[in-house]
């Protein structure tokens, strides 16, 4: 993308209740692990003026030339990293940037990218079978759609799409090999299951497997959740904007985790692991977006936004 192009329009979810939830102060520490476009880091870096620093991550290396221009106005403020989050402390040993008052996950897939039909990311646009989001990776949704047998593809689709027609589209899928096309796939899938009733399209399970599979999103998460007890500062927050069962499932069970002592079987006389509270939960109950925010952004229906803090 040509730095002198038109900047895509960007609503970050939960905007307001990402700021509260992070607690922004200036001269404060922030990572933004999924930087995306640059909208919730550009109100961080507004809020922790003057000398509070910014750390921006992102996969996606045309994601990051975006966010350089939207936050060009902030250069001392910001380092900007196009890596994986799964690499946070390294990524925060590298650049020094410790201690850290606040990380923030806005996990998912951005409209910006579902927008660019070549990415390969919509079933309603015609692309090749990609969907990664770093393009330097090898695993595409091509080499899973293509090679994988059909029992390993059905147990993909079941485990990270939830499908309960796994088997089925997996079974037409092999036999409608190969396939080239996000159309092609979507059809195939339409084929295999019918039209569903309600409101989301039929082969939108089986992309979000596919997605989530091509970017190891659920182990590259776990990975970094881990992460951030050790590069938080005693009182940081952590923040995680989820757009799934699974992902929300995995940051619950990890925060949970966290705030508990000893974490030996109920069976084991005395305690031999040492794990002692790292985190406080601040709220029990999700957050998720109004109704007048899903009126005017859709997309953000199904987030939920949970947070903890370092002990």
């Amino acid at each position: 993308m040509s730095l002198t192009m038109t900047l895509p329009i960007h609503t970050p979810v939960l905007f307001n209740e990402t700021l509260e939830a992070l607690q922004v102060q200036p001269g404060k520490h922030y990572v933004d692990c999924t930087l995306g476009s640059g909208g919730h880091a550009k109100a961080i870096l507004e809020m922790i003026q003057p000398n509070g620093q910014l750390l921006g991550i992102d996969a996606d290396p045309e994601a990051i030339e975006i966010a350089r221009t939207r936050l060009a106005k902030y250069t001392d403020s910001t380092i900007i990293v196009n890596d994986n989050f799964a690499n946070l402390e390294n990524i925060c040993r590298e650049n020094n940037f410790f201690p850290v008052h606040g990380i923030l996950f806005d996990l998912g897939i951005s409209s910006m990218q579902l927008d660019i039909a070549e990415r390969g990311f919509s079933f309603q646009r015609e692309g090749p079978l990609d969907m990664r989001f770093n393009p330097t990776q090898e695993l595409t949704a091509d080499n899973i759609v293509n090679t994988f047998p059909e029992d390993k593809l059905g147990q993909l689709i079941r485990t990270y799409g939830e499908e309960r027609h796994s088997q089925r589209i997996a079974r037409y899928i092999t036999k409608s090999r190969p396939i080239s096309s996000t159309l092609q796939l979507a059809r195939i899938i339409e084929k295999a299951i019918g039209s569903q009733r309600g409101r989301i399209h039929p082969a939108t399970k089986t992309f979000l497997a596919l997605r989530i599979a091509v970017n190891r999103e659920l182990e590259n998460l776990a990975t970094a959740l881990k992460q951030t007890i050790n590069c938080l500062d005693h009182g940081g927050r952590l923040v995680v904007i989820s757009y799934h069962s699974l992902e929300d499932r995995l940051v619950k069970q990890f925060m949970t985790r966290e705030t508990k002592g000893c974490l030996c079987p109920p069976s084991a006389p005395v305690c031999q692991c040492g794990h002692t509270p790292r985190l406080k939960i601040i709220s029990r109950k999700v957050v998720a977006p109004s109704l007048n925010e899903t009126k005017s952004n859709p997309r953000s229906r199904s987030a939920k936004l949970r947070v903890a803090e370092r002990h």
